[in-house]
């Protein structure tokens, strides 16, 4: 008689799943994400760190809202993405009309700089009625979808969704979206976003003007309010990458003064003037510094680059970065003692000061509207100090650090179970 091989019992002390049947209740679990981009790196940058912040970060979709480009759509990026892309087909088949006209066969076939450009294949396009035919056919085995979305041109995109799939996603809307809050199950946006409401910014704009200044109202219970911007930098994240990076860094004499340079805004103009005050305090700092390394933004002039490369890219305790290789953003974030950032970046602030280590800004006095509280809500905290050329590196201080997207992705939770629904991570 065959002898029939009996399974081992349980070990008291392993560690058993529980079947979603038995753990949910009464919840209905949430297990993917879709996240809708705008194609800057900053507001995707927003959306993926809520998204992991919450455990979703191997479970969630790209999607991005993308306009079109090349020519006169430079000029036309103040439009609501739906009437630019409209206008673009109307200009595109004119010129396609006229094209045909003047028998330009060889034009005609030519690719065109819009939303179909080669380098747009490789982009998932942000469908809605995709999108929410998705949410709703998987609904049933796979639970509801959580949306993601970050910046102006994502607006119309996730609002749309939240309409036409209400019961089967949650929508979450990052920065404000100015008007109709309603539209979305959450809104997550800085602080410095309702400065308009203040007594001091009612004094800057005209009575006659107000009426047309948003936002209008000041939060409700669904407004969640951040310091800053939200990113993927926590104390997780920073250990990780500090042995990723362990070879590169560990070298470098110390203490590690990283300088991150953005470029002017609307709100917080400079030029040249800024590039050759940064020179002067970073050579007046030089002897209390083992090393300084440098990184500029996409969106740094090239004239002010120039000046800096110029003036200290010989010395030897400055390292420049120039772009290439992989990128040495994270490293420096992990391996850094003290930074110096430009006053124009939310982002790039909001993640140093996640750090714990000392944050100095330089330019902060020529930030204005709603930067100018931005700045100086992290001065009254003691998270940042100006850059004035007079630091002691080596003597570090510190501060609670900024948890604006650990604090956010709580409040997610809070709203989803008050809605029946449980992340399953």
């Amino acid at each position: 008689m065959r002898r029939i091989q009996l399974p081992e019992p349980p070990s008291p002390t392993a560690r058993r799943s529980t079947p979603d049947i038995f753990e949910s209740g009464v919840h209905t679990f949430v297990r993917r994400a879709v996240v809708i981009g705008n194609g800057s790196a900053a507001s995707e940058n927003q959306s993926v760190g809520l998204v992991r912040a919450l455990g979703l970060a191997d479970k969630h979709i790209l999607y991005r809202v993308t306009r079109p480009k090349g020519g006169i759509n430079k000029w036309l990026q103040w439009l609501p993405v739906s009437l630019h892309k409209k206008l673009d087909l109307i200009v595109r088949m004119i010129r396609g009309y006229s094209q045909l006209m003047l028998k330009s066969q060889a034009k005609k076939l030519m690719p065109s700089e819009n939303g179909v450009s080669k380098g747009l294949l490789a982009v998932l396009e942000a469908d809605v009625k995709q999108i929410v035919s998705f949410a709703r056919e998987t609904c049933e085995k796979e639970g509801p979808l959580l949306v993601v979305a970050c910046g102006r041109d994502t607006i119309s995109t996730a609002s749309s969704i939240k309409r036409l799939a209400s019961e089967n996603v949650f929508v979450v809307q990052i920065q404000h979206p100015r008007l109709h809050l309603n539209r979305f199950d959450m809104v997550i946006t800085p602080k410095h976003d309702y400065y308009p409401l203040t007594p001091e910014a009612q004094k800057q704009v005209p009575r006659f003007l107000r009426s047309w200044i948003t936002p209008r109202d000041p939060p409700d219970c669904h407004v969640v309010l951040t310091m800053g911007a939200l990113h993927q930098i926590d104390f997780t994240s920073i250990r990780s990458v500090a042995v990723t990076w362990h070879d590169e860094f560990a070298h470098i004499p110390r203490p590690l003064l990283v300088v991150n340079i953005g470029g002017p805004t609307r709100n917080c103009r400079y030029g040249v003037d800024l590039a050759k005050q940064l020179v002067a305090s970073l050579l007046s700092v030089l002897a209390s510094c083992g090393s300084v390394r440098i990184s500029f933004s996409e969106r740094t002039p090239q004239k002010v680059s120039n000046i800096i490369v110029k003036e200290l890219g010989n010395n030897p305790k400055v390292y420049i970065w120039d772009g290439q290789g992989p990128n040495l953003h994270m490293g420096h974030l992990a391996w850094a003692d003290a930074f110096v950032v430009t006053a124009d970046s939310v982002s790039m602030i909001s993640e140093a000061c996640s750090t714990g280590k000392p944050v100095y800004v330089l330019g902060a006095e020529r930030c204005r509207w709603k930067f100018t509280e931005f700045h100086k809500s992290l001065r009254e905290l003691g998270v940042v100090r100006p850059f004035t050329g007079s630091e002691d590196i080596s003597e570090s201080w510190s501060y609670p650090p900024l948890t604006d997207t650990a604090d956010a992705a709580k409040k997610v939770h809070e709203a989803l179970a008050a809605r029946g629904w449980k992340l399953k991570v």
